[in-house]
């Protein structure tokens, strides 16, 4: 992890904060991946059959994932066979169903909130499994994004339901495990990022057969929206999207990618008001602010270094 020389995590007094140059090229592409994740919710809505939550997360993920080895050309060898396995379950196979459990039992908002403290998590544990030291910079600013994107999807409406809670708090573990393994294991020589892609949305689409076929079935009379909206949720919200996801978390600070995910229900939340045709409340335009300030911020590095006097 050489690229990470130079790097500071804990915020002192008198620190600037700065962006390493070169960075930024590739923190823009990353976050593409949680910015077209935020259309999950309206193509799911709009363009799906209702009532198919592991039917779209199976679509979403196996023929994506058996594309990408086809262009990869390549199988996991050796422990990656069962990294691959670990790591396609944690930010697919179960990260998906969890996500569409927590949105059944939950308004969206409050389910969208609790996605949104994934870089929590992942500022933890960096120090428990990367062995890094608590970023408190980026732990302050996960904070601050959390209440951002409470005050653009949070109504007076939002109940709490104790099913929805443990769903969304466990999938915001679950794939905030996931990234911070990704980071750990890296991938190996040779390995392009569609190929990484590739095995994990296979395990996880091999991982969800059973249940999908069993609890939700095949749904009847699929039109050519459903069959549109299956397309890019797998060949764009999966394939092209986890491919710039996996390749950003090897080249960026893990807890800094992980707040890239803001953007998810940011676009969640803008795409609703678009297609509703209703205007944002002064409110909500705060937390846009508060929530994209939190982003970015959390993008750069506190300097340790002392300002000259």
């Amino acid at each position: 992890m050489g690229y990470m020389a130079g790097y500071t995590t804990i915020t002192q007094a008198g620190s600037t904060p700065t962006a390493a140059p070169g960075r930024i090229g590739t923190t823009a592409l990353t976050a593409l991946a949680p910015a077209v994740w935020g259309t999950t919710y309206a193509v799911t809505t709009h363009f799906l059959p209702a009532g198919h939550p592991l039917f779209a997360a199976l679509m979403r993920s196996l023929p994506a994932g058996l594309l990408a080895m086809l262009i990869a050309r390549r199988l996991p060898r050796g422990s990656w066979w069962w990294r691959s396995a670990v790591l396609g379950i944690l930010n697919m196979g179960a990260f998906f169903p969890l996500l569409f459990l927590s949105a059944q039992h939950l308004p969206g908002g409050v389910a969208a909130t609790l996605g949104a403290t994934q870089p929590i998590v992942v500022a933890f544990l960096a120090v428990a499994i990367l062995h890094e030291g608590l970023s408190l910079w980026r732990f302050g600013w996960g904070l601050v994004g959390v209440i951002g994107v409470g005050l653009v999807v949070l109504g007076p409406d939002a109940a709490l339901d104790p099913v929805g809670i443990l769903a969304g708090v466990a999938g915001a573990a679950s794939m905030g495990t996931g990234v911070t393994l990704t980071k750990k294991w890296g991938r190996p020589e040779g390995v392009s990022a569609i190929g990484m892609a590739g095995w994990q949305l296979t395990a996880a689409g091999l991982v969800l057969i059973v249940p999908a076929m069993l609890i939700d079935g095949i749904p009847s009379g699929l039109d050519s929206s459903a069959v549109g909206g299956y397309l890019w949720l797998g060949l764009v919200g999966a394939l092209l999207t986890y491919a710039l996801w996996f390749s950003g978390i090897r080249r960026l600070p893990v807890t800094a990618t992980a707040l890239l995910g803001l953007l998810s229900p940011l676009v969640a939340a803008a795409l609703g008001a678009l297609v509703s045709g209703e205007s944002l409340r002064p409110v909500q335009l705060l937390g846009f602010a508060v929530a994209l300030a939190a982003m970015v911020a959390g993008q750069v590095t506190p300097d340790r270094r002392a300002p000259i006097t």
